[in-house]
Parts: structure tokens; sequence; C-alpha cells
């Protein structure tokens, strides 16, 4: 193994030991955050080596009772995928390769949440069509009306709910007269 990608290998374990954790202190590190450095440095090719082989070899390295790997242990667990990884290569270009692949990666970010697109959320947020109820949250700015909008509220004048004739009774009244 080269000598100068020694400390590169032992970077990018400790970027993966601390990779989505806050309180990680970047001694040592999860099943989750092995799998993905071995996804991520293209260890897991699908063929000879799965994500479920990378969990059994780091079920096989750790302790018995712990739930996280040192970094002598990621260095062991490297060498039983890397006899599997390279299988036409002799025990240490297989080793040698395996560290290549890892050397200085980081965590790659895939799938991260980015803002929606504001054409869209224009359009869904546009209170002028909207229809039925929906339309009585907003007023004609299209600024919403807040409790108002949302609930029927009560009016105790004495007539029916929905009644368009409030007022009209004396009118009523005295033109019969």
């Amino acid at each position: 193994m080269a000598a100068g990608s020694l400390p590169e290998l032992e970077l990018s374990f400790h970027k993966f030991a601390i990779h989505g954790d806050t309180k990680a202190t970047g001694q040592d590190m999860t099943g989750k955050n092995f799998v993905k450095l071995c996804k991520d440095c293209k260890v897991i090719d699908g063929k000879n080596i799965t994500s479920t082989d990378v969990d059994i070899v780091f079920t096989k390295v750790k302790a018995k009772s712990a739930r996280v790997i040192t970094y002598e242990e990621f260095k062991q667990a490297l060498k039983e995928l890397a006899r599997k990884r390279f299988k036409n290569l002799g025990e240490d270009e297989a080793l040698d390769a395996v560290y290549t692949l890892i050397a200085g990666k980081e965590p790659v970010l895939v799938g991260v949440t980015k803002a929606a697109k504001a054409g869209a959320v224009d359009r869904l947020t546009d209170s002028s069509k909207f229809t039925g109820s929906h339309r009585e949250r907003f007023d004609e700015s299209g600024k919403g009306r807040g409790r108002a909008g949302r609930e029927d509220l009560v009016e105790n004048t004495g007539f029916v709910a929905a009644y368009k004739g409030v007022g009209t009774y004396d009118e009523k009244v005295k033109g019969s007269k």
C-alpha cells in the first residue's frame, strides 16, 4: 500500500463516520455509514459485492456488543471485501485497489431536497383559480381572510343561515299597508 494514501483513507473514514450524525466524533463508524461509504466509493459493484455482503462483513469485524467499528476494524473489513471484489488480483493488490477506490472520497449527497419550481408553486397558490368554498377563503386581492375564510361565523340576527333578505322586513311590512 502506498504510504501517501493511508492518511487519505483515514480522512475518508472520518468524513463518512460523521456523515448524517451531529453527535458523531469520527472515531468510529455505524453500519449504515459503512454501507454508504461502500456504495459511494464503488466498492459495492452489484456482482461480486452487494450491500448484504457489506453488512455481513461489518457484523463480522465489529466487537460482539458494539454497534460501530473503529478505524482498525474498518481496515480489517476492507481486507475481507477486497478478496471478494478483486478475485483476480493477489491479496495485497486487491487491498491496494480497494484503498484507491476509497482514499480521499467524501459522502455524496444524492436526493437532497431542492426548492420547488416557482412556476408550479405560483400556479397552485393562485387564489383567482380557486372554486367553490375555497374561493371564499380569499379576498379580491388574493390575500387570505384568515379565520373568517375558514369557519362559518355565526351571526345571531334571528334569520336562517344564507338568508339574503336580511333587513328587508320593515320595508315589506310598511309596503303592504
